[in-house]
């Protein structure tokens, strides 16, 4: 299970940073939770009312057909959509 960050430009997101969200999400929520891999993000995918697209990225990395999983008219964001088809192609391919 990947964690998708957006960080500030000011902060790298380096292992000392992957491990202090790790720290965070093992003492505040579970051990459990703790995610496979920390990916850095330019932008959050969303709609236009500004509703994050957690169901249509899911989908996509269980192998949903980019063009069938999201509707891009509907976004405000498009291209932020598109790290999320190249990083679904690389795991896919790996």
């Amino acid at each position: 299970m990947p964690l998708f960050v957006v960080t500030a430009e000011t902060t790298p997101l380096d292992e000392n940073r992957k491990a202090q969200i790790n720290a965070a999400i093992r003492a505040q929520v579970s051990a459990r939770f703790i995610p496979n891999e920390i990916v850095q993000i330019a932008d959050v995918p969303r709609t236009l009312s500004g509703k994050k697209l957690e169901v249509p990225v899911k989908k996509l990395l269980l192998g949903g057909d980019p063009a069938k999983v999201v509707n891009r008219d509907s976004m405000a964001n498009p291209d932020s959509f598109d790290f999320f088809i190249a990083y679904a192609q690389a795991r896919a391919s790996a």
